[in-house]
Parts: structure tokens; sequence; C-alpha cells
């Protein structure tokens, strides 16, 4: 510690998670009481009395239920009176966010102890919705106004492709690198039920993951009744799980606080520090989609963090909703297909309590470093590869104060390429960009999506109807990347853009 004073060293001493399994729909606990629960959990872990000495509390969005300041009134329930008190907007990266400001603020001397915590109950809310149950929680707050998400930032053509929500608009990140990379769609496909196939590894044996079962990776990529096709070449096995009921709540103290509170020294791990940068959050106006600048950047960022000292990640959690956002991360890592991307068990198979899955990371990886590893590396991703925050946690002291200015931004501005202008109207060739192909509950085609450029090189969108059976077979090829490849642009009946092969 170069001189560092204790009081303005930042630390995590507790961690704590609650899954609820009710036998009785009426009986599953609310958002609020998990946030509690998960709370009182991490303080018993630190083995001191920190709760009502919280000062800085912040709370990640929730979407299973509805509250007016949810913030004050878990607050309330912990007995503790906040200077800061934050309830954030939507984004899966944001538990890594607010624990990184939780540490920056204790660096600055701004508070001695921060709480940064998330839940959702999903499960409860459907499955109470469906048999018309009447939950005993805190009324439901139709006031309030309901978060802004995919489609409230996306183009009109993009909403009426139903190319607006996370699972069709991944998999066009996921056509456009593997044929970056070189891949057939096979080899892509195989790569991702390798990948999901360690993670469901992870999650079988995590005592507060979802679904603890191990899956083979044909099990994850095979499409079956129970594992139908959502959107190309996503299966259900392959997206994220927030059909869940979790809480989860890591507890930041000063090392000089810890101390004093008597927190065991093996329980004590630090914050040494991060990066954040950001894609516009219409992704129709990004450049290309074999990349992210704002991730690489983020990445490059950390790796510069930690080797100076020549110390590599004992271990890693890479966001994981999709396959292709952590195969992006490991590539920009430098780390081979056998890495090992999770210390949780991924979004599918731990489950994904939507914004709050990274707070359930980070407590992993906490548990991970106090059992023997050194230096961990957690990346949170938020939107359509939008959001991008990265945090280094360490069981040895920082040689460096915590730095405050984060963001690197500008060097993923700098790397930005021309952005094709959107048109709504063409005609003529269209190249294929990134494609995806929609899929109903029952398994039938409901339609194609291309990402197209024009002859003139602007960017467009193009349908493909399910009954184009020649389109459709060109674009589901295993064994040739149709990105790239050259079709015609035609307007339907309807007015709509249709890219068809010749």
């Amino acid at each position: 510690m170069a001189n560092i004073p204790e009081d303005r060293i930042p630390v995590i001493v507790g961690v704590g998670e609650i899954v609820d399994r009710p036998k009785e729909i009426a009986a599953g606990l609310e958002p609020l009481a998990l946030l509690e629960e998960a709370l009182r959990r991490a303080e018993a872990d630190s083995g001191a009395r920190l709760l009502g000495e919280i000062q800085s509390l912040d709370v990640v969005n929730f979407l299973s239920w509805r509250y007016r300041d949810p913030e004050k009134l878990l607050a309330a329930r912990i007995g503790a009176k906040p200077a800061h008190c934050y309830y954030g907007p939507v984004g899966g990266e944001s538990p890594i966010r607010y624990l990184h400001e939780a540490a920056q603020r204790i660096a600055r001397g701004e508070c001695s102890v921060a709480a940064v915590c998330g839940a959702e109950a999903q499960s409860t809310a459907t499955k109470a919705e469906r048999a018309k149950v009447t939950l005993p929680w805190t009324p439901f707050a139709h006031d309030v106004e309901e978060p802004k998400r995919g489609a409230a930032f996306q183009k009109p053509l993009a909403v009426k492709l139903g190319v607006f929500r996370p699972i069709t608009v991944y998999p066009l990140y996921e056509s456009a690198t593997s044929a970056h990379w070189g891949q057939t769609p096979g080899q892509a496909l195989a790569e991702s039920g390798e990948l999901w196939s360690t993670f469901a590894g992870v999650a079988a044996q995590n005592p507060n993951s979802w679904l603890k079962k191990k899956f083979a990776p044909d099990e994850i990529t095979t499409p079956t009744p129970d594992n139908r096709l959502i959107a190309w070449p996503y299966t259900k096995l392959m997206v994220a799980n927030p059909s869940v009921n979790m809480g989860g709540a890591l507890i930041l103290t000063s090392l000089a606080k810890a101390r004093a509170a008597g927190v065991p020294e093996d329980r004590i791990v630090y914050a040494l520090g991060g990066a954040s940068a950001d894609e516009p959050r219409d992704y129709l106006v990004r450049d290309q989609f074999f990349e992210s600048h704002p991730q690489n950047a983020v990445l490059k960022a950390i790796m510069d963090l930690v080797e100076g000292d020549g110390r590599k990640f004992d271990a890693i959690e890479l966001y994981s909703c999709f396959p292709v956002v952590p195969k992006m991360a490991r590539r920009t890592l430098g780390l081979g297909p056998d890495v090992q991307p999770t210390v949780a068990g991924g979004l599918t198979f731990f489950g994904a309590p939507l914004n709050t899955y990274m707070t359930h990371a980070a407590c992993a990886m906490v548990r991970k470093l106090r059992g023997g590893g050194r230096l961990g590396l957690l990346y949170g991703q938020g939107g359509f590869v939008t959001k991008h925050h990265a945090l280094v946690l360490s069981r040895t002291a920082p040689k460096a104060a915590i730095a405050q200015d984060t963001s690197v931004q500008a060097e993923a501005d700098r790397n930005r390429r021309r952005v094709p202008d959107f048109v709504t109207e063409a005609a003529g060739k269209g190249k294929v960009e990134a494609f995806t192909v929609i899929y109903r509950g029952n398994g039938e085609i409901e339609h194609g999506v291309t990402m197209l450029r024009t002859e003139d090189d602007r960017r467009t969108l193009g349908r493909i109807p399910a009954s184009d059976t020649k389109t459709l077979a060109h674009l589901l090829n295993m064994n040739r990347a149709p990105v790239g490849t050259t079709g015609d642009i035609v307007t339907a009946d309807d007015g709509m853009l249709e890219w068809r092969v010749a």
C-alpha cells in the first residue's frame, strides 16, 4: 500500500444471496424482501454489524414488480439513512458500475460503508399472473412510469420487423462476428455449445444457481420441443433465463472501517479499479457489428491496469446473456476457446435476474478470491452490446489509489469508423451485413431479417417471408456464412422492404 490512508482504501467485506423457491405461489417473497434478506446475509458474512451504518446504497433496477422509491423503502427496512440512496435505470452492467462507484466514493472519503444490491421475483410474479393469484406484496405502484427498454431507443422499422429485443438483436452480432472470424455457421454454433456447456458445469456446482444441471454442447445447440429455436442461431438453452426469484448484495467499507469493525482479514477483498464505455443506444447507428469499440477499449484498459505487475487473472466473469458476448470478450482478452468464463454459472443456467446477474457474479468472485485466487475480472454489459463496465478485484492491497476517471469513451470513439446512413426505401442489390431468423413458439419460422448495405453503401433492414424457402435456406446454410452475399432488395405489397437471393 503506497502511502494510501486505510480510510481511503475500498474493500468488499460481505456478500449475501438468496434463492426463493416457494411451495405455494402466494408464499413467494417480493423483491423488497429479497433485497433485505440478501443485505442481512451480506452483513452476517462480514462478521460485523454494518447495515445501520450504510451511507451509500445502490439498488439495481428490477422489472418483476414496481415500487415508488424502492431504495428508500429498503433503507428504512434495514435502519439506514444513506446520504447516497439510488435506484438506477435498466442495464446489465449496472451492478459492476455501482460497485465501482461505491469504491470510488470510499476512496474520496465520502463514506465508509456502502452497499450494492439487486433482486427479482419474476418466477413468482409470472406464476401468480397466470394463476390469477393476488400476491400479498407491497401494492404495485401503477403510477410509477415503466423503465425505458429496447424499443424506446430503436428505429420504427426495427420495431416493425421484431429486431428490437435482446433475443433478436444479439443474433445480428453473432452472424457478423462469426463471419468476420472466418467461421462457418456450424463452427460458430459448435463454439457456442462448448462455451455454454462450460457455463452449465459451473452453475451445476453453485448452490445459489437456478438450474443445477450439466448440459452437453449438443444438448444446448440442438433444437427440440423443450429447447426450441427462438432467433437463429439461439435455442432456449442459449439465452438468458429471467424466470427466477433471487436477491444478491455486497457490502463495501474502507479498510480502516473493516479493521475497526472486526472484519476478519480473510474476508477482505480489494477493489483495484476498472473502466467503462458505451455504444449509441440505437444499434443501427453503429459502424459495424463484428466488434464493439467500447468493449475493446474497456477490456484493454483492464489488461493495462493489471499488466504492470505481470499479473494475470485467476478468475473471470464474462457477461453471458447470449454466447456472442463472451466469445467477443475472450478474443479481446487474448484468451482461447478453453477459457473458464464464469465463477457463477451464466445467465442461462445460474439464472438471469434481469439487470442484477452481475451482483451474483460479484458475490461468487469474492468467494473465489477468498478461497485462494488472487486477481479477478468482472465484466458486465447492458443493452444490445451497448453499455460496458469492468472491475478488477484482488486479494492483495493496491499499490495506487483507485482512479476516479475511468471512462475510456474517447478511446472507443477514436476507433469508430464511418457510420452508414440508414434508409427505409431502397432498391437494387443489397449485401448482407448481419441477419437472423425469428421463430414462433411452435417452432415455425415467423420471418427472417437481414441487415443490408445498399449499392450506394447505405444501411437498411430487409424482411424474408416464411414462404421464401430458397432465401431462408441460403441464410440457414451451416457450411457457408451468408454475410457478405448479395441479393435483390424489393418492396412488398405492404410497403416493407424484402431481400431475396437470385
